[in-house]
């Protein structure tokens, strides 16, 4: 790989170069950061000013060395439903500052015993399945949005939008070269939104009625809702730690390779985990989504070469600035249902299907029936939605119950081999999107 920087990570563009390299990073990002919201019933303007904070506190924190932007994790979709579901969105908030604080214990930990314990704790016969599950928890809620009206009937003209968008986003991650090819949600969305129009299905009145500068409805804790901590929103949340860890880790060894620097040794991986879980806990402390660093914005990098964390940090006051703007707030909730379903069809297929590729490129053997075993119990577990009812207020679901029982049975079962360290590496290397 030919990393030598054009801008090195602590070199500073100048003006022009500043905004239009930033500008970039925030394409990048954009689609997906705004997508989760969306599915989730949040604030897309909070989800954009708490990717922007999360990523300034992520840059401090890992002492402006690691050039990463941090967005709205796609692993969180369902336990935030389900917590919104049981407690509200501030319970979905205390779910999601609960896993923020899980990244400051392991970062404690990783700082005091090393990292070789959490590879291998999370093998790919165990993240792998777990993320296939993430995706294909999710196909009914992208086929439901794709295909129905607002009054939820099959609408043919409303499945065309969803058809056009998903053809656009494929087109764009095949077809495309250079930074197209790095936002293919993007550019799906916007070429489904004008196909949304040109067809009737975009009511444009929001925007023109919406002020150009507008304060985003904040969900503050002890303000917007009580505060109180349950066993449901803990077992919700939290073991989705498990997936977003791995994911971080992967992406860190795959930042290390682009940038042409060790980032597990130097700041350490204890410093950029902090500075995952301290986003989150930002987030939630707002009311947006849990955070993430993105593929998306490491793949622009690679093709640029511009590894300035100066630009990085540029993307986050301009993604955090676009939050107040009400005009791009009220544009983004225009935007049909249906196309936001075509998209999803596309990216939680790709989110399960790099679980494949994980147990793919890392050579698990199913001849072999450990392996065979842990896949299976978590597949099921996960996609047939098993869960642990102990009481009303202590219950283990879904993906949740996946992840511990995968774990578990890792720990248990005999025939562990040590991982390598480098075991992500390939699985995230071209990742498009975010399972986290």
């Amino acid at each position: 790989m030919n990393n030598k920087p054009i801008l090195d990570v602590n070199q500073i563009p100048n003006p022009a170069q500043w905004l239009t390299l930033s500008l970039q990073h925030l394409f990048a990002m954009f689609g997906a950061t705004i997508l989760v919201p969306y599915l989730v019933g949040l604030s897309p303007a909070i989800a954009l000013i708490s990717s922007g904070l999360g990523t300034l506190a992520f840059l401090m924190i890992t002492k402006w060395q690691v050039p990463a932007y941090l967005g709205s994790s796609f692993a969180f979709i369902a336990p935030v439903i389900a917590a919104k579901a049981t407690a509200g969105p501030g319970g979905a908030m205390i779910g999601s500052f609960l896993a923020g604080l899980v990244y400051g214990i392991v970062a404690l930990i990783i700082s005091k015993a090393g990292h070789r314990w959490i590879m291998n704790l999370l093998p790919p016969i165990v993240v792998g399945p777990v993320i296939i599950v993430i995706g294909l928890a999710l196909a009914g809620t992208a086929v439901n949005m794709a295909m129905n009206n607002p009054a939820g009937e099959y609408s043919l003209i409303h499945f065309s939008a969803a058809l056009v968008t998903l053809a656009a986003t494929i087109i764009c991650t095949i077809y495309m070269r250079g930074i197209l090819s790095i936002i293919p949600i993007l550019a799906g969305i916007v070429v489904g939104y004008l196909y949304s129009f040109a067809i009737g299905i975009v009511d444009f009145k929001p925007v023109l009625e919406a002020s150009w500068f507008e304060m985003p409805e904040f969900i503050i804790p002890f303000v917007s809702y009580e505060v109180k901590v349950t066993w449901d929103l803990a077992l919700l949340m939290v073991p989705v730690a498990i997936v977003t860890l791995s994911e971080h880790i992967g992406h860190q060894l795959v930042l290390s390779k682009v940038v042409g620097r060790d980032y597990i040794k130097e700041p350490g991986l204890h410093r950029s985990i902090l500075g995952d879980g301290t986003a989150t806990i930002i987030s939630a402390l707002i009311g947006g989504p849990p955070k993430t660093t993105y593929g998306e914005n490491i793949g622009v990098l690679a093709i640029t070469r511009v590894y300035s964390v100066y630009v990085i940090a540029g993307a986050a006051v301009l993604a955090t600035i676009f939050g107040f703007i009400g005009k791009i707030t009220a544009l983004i909730s225009t935007i049909p249902t249906p196309v936001m379903g075509g998209v999803s069809i596309l990216l939680f297929g790709i989110i399960a299907s790099s679980g494949l590729r994980m147990l793919v490129d890392s050579k698990v053997d199913f001849g072999n029936n450990r392996n065979l075993v842990i896949s299976s119990v978590i597949l099921v577990i996960g996609i047939g939605g098993a869960f642990i009812k102990v009481t009303d207020s202590f219950q283990i679901q879904g993906m949740a119950f996946a992840a511990i029982a995968g774990v578990l049975l890792h720990l248990i079962l005999p025939g562990k081999e040590p991982v390598n360290e480098d075991m992500l590496e390939q699985t995230v290397e071209k990742d498009k999107h975010k399972t986290a």
